[in-house]
């Protein structure tokens, strides 16, 4: 009897421990994140503030750039709200650690994805909003051409980033020795190259083009510098989400198709109310809107394919925040300072890579 006391007790002890930790998880006890985030009522989205057209906030604290007008977008999916954001800047040693540690929700700052970060980081990556490739930037006087020219100079670099493996790849191929200059935030890196410390800076061509634009006139202004036009790296960027969690994942992976599918569809931020009138049985059910079953019986119901989204999530992204072409133009497109034009970043139908996975 009292051996089987002893088994019930033990029995008792471990039922209560394996309760414990299954409800000493993220996501507000075990649950989603997706309803920690709901519950809470605004997203935390880890970001940059030092790189023009992507990551930037202003004296008065408001941010403002492509990967901010994203963290916009999964607020606008998740919490009908595009608003509902508190932005949370890192550099590029501390966003990884933040994601795991759970101090934010996602991760929108120009990280790119490669095989170390999704297998070791407790990361998972999602769309790809924006295609690029590592590039070099001199000054305009300094006669080098390529990277093939460089040979024994000083080049600056951003500590923690794939970068540096990149520049490492392309001075060797290159056949040339370098001295690399490391930094942990880009207006380190600036005040370096501003001064003359390094002859060159490497960085994701994007980045650079934004800095660029926004170089201090007193150093020369933007004519002063010159992107190579050589480009050695595959750079995919876009959202990042703690491992393990896939209703979190999906929800907010689907925001950002929703941005690709809109364009494709030819659905504005202006148009998106009279869209959700459509004869387009597509677009009725990407807009969330009663769509007729095929056996002609029953009543009409909106399509929901069981992402732990709202039914017309998509109406929300894009009515207050907008389309990808929208947001590309106006935060780096070709008639922003940056000037970038759509290249990879174009829709598949127009020789991009941009490719919205079916909404049925």
């Amino acid at each position: 009897m009292l051996l089987a006391l002893g088994l019930a007790a033990a029995a008792c002890s471990d039922d209560s421990n394996d309760d414990e930790a299954a409800g000493s998880g993220g996501g507000g006890g075990g649950g989603s994140l997706l309803d920690e985030v709901r519950d809470r009522g605004v997203l935390r989205c880890g970001v940059n503030e030092t790189v023009p057209g992507f990551g930037l906030v202003d004296e008065s604290g408001e941010y403002s750039g492509f990967d901010i007008e994203f963290c916009k977008v999964v607020a606008a999916g998740i919490l009908g709200d595009a608003e509902a954001v508190e932005y949370v800047s890192l550099d590029t040693e501390t966003r990884f650690t933040a994601l795991d540690a759970g101090d934010i929700d996602v991760l929108i700052r120009n990280t790119t994805w490669t095989a170390s970060r999704d297998g070791a980081e407790n990361a998972r990556f999602l769309e790809t909003t924006f295609y690029d490739g590592q590039g070099m930037m001199v000054r305009a006087d300094s006669g080098y051409t390529s990277i093939a020219d460089m040979d024994g100079t000083t080049i600056c670099v951003l500590s923690g980033t794939t970068t540096e493996l990149n520049l490492a790849t392309a001075a060797a191929q290159a056949g040339i020795d370098y001295e690399p200059l490391t930094f942990t935030e880009a207006d380190q890196i600036q005040e370096a190259f501003t001064a003359g410390q390094c002859q060159g800076w490497t960085s994701d061509k994007s980045q650079l083009a934004g800095v660029r634009s926004t170089f201090p006139e007193s150093a020369g202004g933007p004519e002063a510098l010159t992107i190579l036009d050589e480009t050695f790296s595959k750079e995919p960027l876009g959202p990042v989400v703690r491992d393990g969690d896939d209703e979190w994942a999906d929800a907010v992976n689907w925001t950002i198709i929703a941005t690709i599918q809109a364009e494709e569809f030819g659905i504005t931020s202006e148009n998106v109310e009279e869209m959700r009138s459509s004869d387009n049985l597509d677009v009725l059910r990407f807009l969330g809107q009663p769509i007729p079953s095929e056996d002609g019986e029953g009543d009409a119901a909106p399509f929901d394919p069981g992402l732990g989204l709202e039914p017309d999530f998509a109406v929300d992204v894009i009515s207050q925040v907008g389309n990808y072409g929208e947001i590309y133009e106006r935060t780096v497109g070709p008639d922003t300072p940056l000037g970038l034009e759509r290249g990879p970043n174009a829709l598949w139908t127009e020789g991009g890579l941009l490719y919205a996975a079916p909404y049925r």
